[in-house]
């Protein structure tokens, strides 16, 4: 279970509206001054979910903006719900649609780190990281939003001695995602010509799509072609002393293996915890059976018959035919319910229409 502890409050912003310090605290969390991160994927644009999710505990979330039919606002909205409703202890990160320059602004501006899926070339990784930075300085395009910060009440500053634009550079985070053979072969020129990217996440689903190799969740992944591409991955890396993330889920081994050497592991899936729900249909379906036929027993309803009529009148079966008059009803009751299951429910609906009060009634019951 998530912790509830601070999380990532040490690195938040002076304002929720800011994005947190989330470059230094995945720096931190490579050089080992910190714990990895713990994130969750939410792979369901769902406000609700969100907002739920928000206060457990989690370093970080992961919000999918392309895979989702998820439209800004709702996007915006789901960043504002995991920043506010964590106080500040999780950090939103968005996996954005593509490259587009403005769609990388959207989730900027609403205070995110961001992910941008199928980085390929080192042409591709330019134009992505100058459209997170402000100023030619930092070699960025990025368009300066005039409202997106009330002056005086959320623009503080954290260096005092930098504008509000250097400071927001030195905030988001960007993580490129490498999703392709040729993404893996150019990946150490492209750390080399990009070196402010804060991180890598190797997509393996799409790279083994795009390498036409099997995938999906428990697919082996152990053809040699492949290993190689992961190993020249892996190196690339460390040569770079680039920290990376990836999913770490399963049992405790497994999880553990595939975190490790991560400064940021995601360890719960929204989507995965709902399909959860097959295991308790299936539990449910063996749980509970069709139920038995009841099958009628003409002599032991009749030897029912004799007890309940002596029970109504004390034991002689004519006089309380004749009478009615029923001697003791706790008796009277238990032996209706008996004859109902003996009689597929025929005896509880008489029962109920007030039939059996004598012996003449229960007689007409077969």
């Amino acid at each position: 279970m998530a912790s509830s502890g601070p999380g990532m409050a040490a690195y938040r912003a002076p304002s929720l509206f800011q994005p947190h310090r989330a470059r230094q605290a995945l720096r931190d969390a490579h050089d080992g001054k910190i714990a990895p991160l713990v994130g969750m994927y939410l792979g369901l644009s769902s406000i609700p979910t969100a907002r739920f999710i928000a206060p457990l505990g989690f370093d970080a979330v992961w919000i999918d903006w392309e895979h989702t039919s998820c439209n800004t606002e709702t996007m915006t909205t789901i960043v504002h719900e995991i920043m506010f409703m964590s106080e500040g202890k999780t950090i939103p990160f968005v996996r954005i649609p593509g490259h587009d320059h403005a769609a990388i602004a959207f989730a900027m501006d609403a205070g995110a780190s961001v992910v941008v899926p199928r980085v390929d070339t080192v042409e591709q990784a330019k134009h992505v990281l100058a459209a997170t930075k402000y100023g030619k300085r930092a070699g960025g395009f990025r368009s300066a939003p005039p409202f997106r910060m009330i002056p005086g009440v959320s623009d503080q500053k954290i260096d005092p001695s930098k504008t509000h634009h250097e400071n927001m550079n030195e905030q988001a985070a960007l993580m490129i995602q490498i999703e392709s053979a040729e993404g893996i072969n150019n990946l150490d020129a492209i750390l080399t010509e990009c070196p402010e990217i804060d991180a890598v996440w190797l997509g393996s689903l799409d790279a083994r799509v795009s390498e036409d190799l099997a995938a999906g969740f428990g697919i082996p992944q152990m053809e040699p072609e492949w290993r190689q591409l992961v190993g020249k991955y892996e190196m690339t890396v460390r040569k770079h002393n680039k920290p990376r993330s990836s999913f770490a889920m399963g049992p405790p081994e497994q999880m553990k293996m595939m975190g490790n050497n991560n400064c940021m592991n995601y360890v719960s899936f929204d989507v995965l915890a709902l399909m959860g729900m097959m295991r308790e249909i299936g539990t449910a379906k063996a749980m509970f059976p069709p139920k038995k036929a009841y099958t009628e027993d003409p002599a032991a309803l009749e030897a029912m018959k004799q007890k309940m009529m002596a029970a109504m009148n004390g034991g002689g079966a004519g006089q309380g035919a004749t009478n009615g008059e029923a001697k003791d009803p706790a008796a009277i009751e238990a032996m209706k319910q008996k004859m109902m299951a003996m009689n597929g429910g025929s005896t509880a609906q008489a029962a109920a229409n007030g039939e059996l009060t004598n012996g003449a009634a229960t007689n007409g019951v077969h």
